[in-house]
């Protein structure tokens, strides 16, 4: 959801003087952007280590709940020395200015998770709530719990007891927890599966009120009522019912390749989609495109489904829209199965106002804590019409948590988008607040120290839990060490959403022309963000096709789409530069934009029109709440070719693995010829964004000598292009100026070779390795190398336990091989073959010298 408008993220000025430490091995320093001589430079890549850490292990002393707000008098004692050094300071030398506030925030956070600790165990224990909490099977019962100190009275009401809730009284302990303990009855549960229940209270005036229970799991509501409130629904399928998960989670990859979906709108009907549905139908066609990850948005049961699904009612429930929570979990255990990581869009800045659906209805005018939310307007977001959460109170701690926990343990979710961040992180909200990247920004009264400890929190929790989960902030404020571990001082986020850079893209597309664009500006949008702080890059998400925005696609070519996307007939102008700046603007956001990749569904084919959920406003209609899969499925129509071209740069990905490269190196940026020339990992790419001009024997400089040849070219028929650029031609390197001396070199790099750029294109070039060339082969793939076939080898033996007869049959056919072609390997693998003869090598090698 985005808060304002987006702003650079600076990065740190490098100190030429690192600070030492004798506490810390850490000697890294930041590397800041370098722009000289039209280069920018990522280059090189410091160790980081820092044995200190901030966790204090105490005996557990277990009570069942403290709910308060933690006073000074209550807080236990950490000296200064326990978070005297934090790693951040080593890294960006420019925040010793703020030390203090970072080490108290850090202090505050150590004392917090000290606390749980000899309260409830650990913080692991702590975030079980849900199996003290709401609905729970305990010696052949059903016991509910409730949190509502300023109830006076309590009962449960439901199905079961005919909504009468005078023989269900429920008591209250000396931490305002509420409970009953309701037996069994014929050996079946009192109350049955898939039955309406709510929490009857009566607050300090008297008056009783119905409200669904916090942690209840599930909530539905009548489809035949207009405007008809929510039910709280008893979920607990016999065994016979409750899905079974088949897969495991697949491994973390290096770089995310995430799909943002929006499962309600994805069937191409006019209509709410369901999760198996989307697990069906919509799942294979993220993994065809090879992405690695799904980004599941409106999860959280909403009342409002125009909300996007960002007013959350109840935070333990799946959306009913889409079905049940079995039917969630067989959406995700399909995801795994294709090898598709599944994360959630969870939302714990703010929510519902919603009194009688949602957790806002336990406010009943009590004080701060007493209650999930802060009083007055503190308490109260108002542009999001949203109610904010108190991060120090030990129940919203144990909730917020708690709910965490249960996507990762219930449903195999394998990470967090947290949506809302910057709200979070500051008093402010981000409300009319533009970030200039001044320290000041982030680390004064106005940030929320709060909530920037219950972040820290539930980095930790996520990360001990999951080692492997991905935890995404979704900040545009660019806040410093928001995505560094919590023991050097960070926040603990494995990224950030990388904000500014769909906002640039607008900005240029709404009012500039072509020849107005800004290689430099593009470049600094791109590159701008902090050293050791990993980013996600999209160029557009579902904010930029909500009702009242565009889709770049639509900005690009607007009503025409409507008439011109059939390749049955010549491409008009507007069409042809469209495709053409589409494919350019999201590759070139993918490849030096951040180290992850985000599209929303159904932007990867160019899909037209905005978002728009029934309303009055347009007469309750599902027209634009879907996605028209039939474009890029109609084989005549230009969509598939933006699709194409979506499923081809993934891919490079997956070969080259250059999102996860820290060598990230611009050597051009040319404003008269509109070329954009870098480096990610190995590759070498150029962008050239000029609308006529086409370069011939154009000079492009590369780290590596050797030969080049294309490994993507967004001018392929296949794309829909011109077919413009040659795929089978050798690109031979010529060495740049004096070795080692890097200003003598063509645009800093020791070597280059020749291209032809034509106009309005994108082409990928790689280093082939001619050691493993082989006269027939197909050079457009990813090589095999000999060490590769020999790990393989290795892998098959250590999975299936062949016999010794097999391995044996496997070692001779490597030998075999090694032996009719010893130039494809290594002298050092020949050796370890038993191939060669080391001193028959020592003498070759000796007569080559002289």
């Amino acid at each position: 959801m985005l808060l304002c408008s987006s702003s650079p993220i600076f990065l740190a000025r490098a100190s030429s003087h690192p600070r030492k430490d004798s506490r810390s091995h850490v000697l890294a320093k930041l590397q800041s952007a370098l722009v000289a001589n039209s280069s920018i430079r990522f280059s090189v890549k410091y160790p980081f280590c820092c044995p200190h850490r901030l966790s204090i292990n105490l005996k557990a002393e277990r009570d069942f709940a403290i709910s308060s707000v933690l006073g000074e008098n209550q807080a236990m004692t950490t000296t200064e020395e326990d978070v005297q050094h934090c790693g951040i300071f080593d890294l960006d030398p420019s925040l010793e200015k703020f030390k203090d506030h970072l080490i108290y925030r850090s202090k505050k956070y150590v004392e917090q998770k000290s606390l749980i600790e000899k309260f409830e165990g650990s913080l692991e224990e702590f975030s079980q709530g849900y199996l003290k909490f709401g609905f729970n099977r305990e010696q052949d019962a059903i016991v509910y719990r409730e949190w509502a100190p300023a109830a006076q009275e309590a009962q449960l009401i439901g199905d079961f007891n005919g909504w009468d809730g005078s023989n269900h009284k429920m008591e209250k302990n000396e931490f305002g927890v509420w409970n009953i303990k309701i037996p069994d009855a014929g050996g079946k549960p009192s109350i049955p599966h898939n039955s309406r229940v709510k929490f009857r209270f009566k607050h300090g005036n008297g008056i009783w009120v119905d409200r669904i229970p916090a942690w209840i799991r599930y909530a539905t509501v009548d489809p035949t009522r207009f405007a008809a409130p929510y039910d709280g629904v008893h979920w607990d399928p016999p065994p016979s019912e409750r899905y079974i998960f088949k897969y495991s989670r697949p491994p973390k990859p290096a770089a995310p390749r995430i799909y943002e979906a929006h499962v309600g709108m994805s069937s191409s009907e006019p209509c709410v989609s369901t999760y198996r549905e989307f697990a069906d139908t919509v799942l294979p066609r993220i993994r065809a495109n090879n992405y690695n990850t799904v980004q599941l948005m409106a999860i959280l049961e909403h009342s409002y489904y125009g909300s996007f699904g960002y007013h959350v009612t109840n935070f333990f429930a799946v959306s009913s829209r889409s079905g049940t929570p079995e039917d969630l979990k067989y959406l995700i255990d399909k995801a795994h199965g294709l090898g598709l990581r599944v994360l959630m869009d969870v939302v714990h800045s703010h929510a519902s106002n919603n009194v009688t659906d949602g957790l806002n209805g336990f406010d009943v005018g009590q004080g701060t804590q007493d209650s999930y939310f802060h009083n007055g307007e503190r308490g109260y977001h108002k542009l999001w019409d949203s109610r904010l959460f108190n991060y120090a109170n030990w129940e919203v701690l144990r909730f917020l948590l708690s709910n965490l926990r249960w996507w990762l343990d219930e449903f195999n979710f394998d990470g967090f988008r947290f949506d809302g961040v910057t709200s979070m992180l500051y008093h402010h909200h981000g409300i009319n607040m533009v970030f200039t990247g001044n320290y000041t920004e982030y680390f004064s009264e106005a940030t929320d120290v709060d909530a920037v400890v219950y972040m820290m929190l539930a980095n930790h929790l996520v990360h001990n839990l999951l080692p492997d989960a991905t935890v995404i902030a979704e900040d545009v404020s660019g806040m410093p060490a928001l995505c560094r571990p919590d023991y050097e001082g960070g926040v603990g986020f494995d990224y950030r959403l990388a904000m500014a850079i769909p906002d640039r893209w607008i900005d240029f597309l709404k009012n500039k022309m072509d020849s107005e664009w800004s290689m430099k500006e593009i470049v600094w949008s791109l590159t701008n963000r902090r050293y050791t702080e990993k980013c996600v890059a999209y160029a557009e998400s579902h904010d930029q096709a909500i009702v009242g925005d565009k889709t770049i696609s639509f900005l690009l070519m607007d009503k025409v789409m409507y008439s011109g996307m059939s390749d049955l007939e010549p491409a008009s102008p507007v069409i042809e530069r469209g495709i053409a700046l589409h494919k350019m603007i999201h590759f070139l956001t993918m490849a030096l934009g951040g180290e992850g990749y985000l599209n929303f569904m159904g932007n990867e084919f160019g899909h037209p029109e905005w978002i728009d959920f029934p309303r009055e406003g347009n007469s309750w209609s599902y027209d634009k709440c879907r996605r028209q899969w039939n474009l890029v499925d109609t084989d005549h129509l230009r969509y598939k070719h933006m699709n194409a071209f979506d499923r081809a740069m993934n891919l490079l990905d997956d070969r080259f693995h250059f999102l996860a490269s820290e060598k990230q190196i611009v050597s051009s940026i040319s404003e008269e010829d509109k070329v954009i020339v870098f480096e990610r990992g190995d590759l070498v790419f150029v962008f050239n964004f000029h609308p006529e001009n086409t370069y011939s024997g154009y000079k492009v400089g590369c780290d590596l000598p050797g030969k080049y040849r294309v490994t993507l070219d967004s001018d392929a028929f296949e794309f829909g292009g011109h077919g413009r650029v040659g795929h089978d031609i050798d690109h031979f390197t010529s060495p740049e100026g004096i070795p080692g001396v890097s200003e003598t070199n063509f645009n800093n790099r020791p070597n280059s070779f020749k291209i032809l750029s034509p106009a309005r294109t994108c082409v990928v070039y790689y280093k082939v390795d001619e050691t493993l060339q082989q006269p027939d082969e197909d050079t457009t793939g990813t090589e095999t190398t000999v060490t590769q076939v020999l790990q393989d080898s290795q892998v098959d033996k250590t999975a299936e336990s062949p016999s010794e007869e097999t391995i044996s049959t496997e070692e001779t056919t490597v030998r075999q091989v090694l032996q009719d072609s010893p130039d494809l390997a290594s002298d050092e693998v020949l050796v370890s073959s038993g191939i060669r003869d080391e001193k028959e090598i020592d003498t070759e090698d000796s007569t080559a010298s002289d």
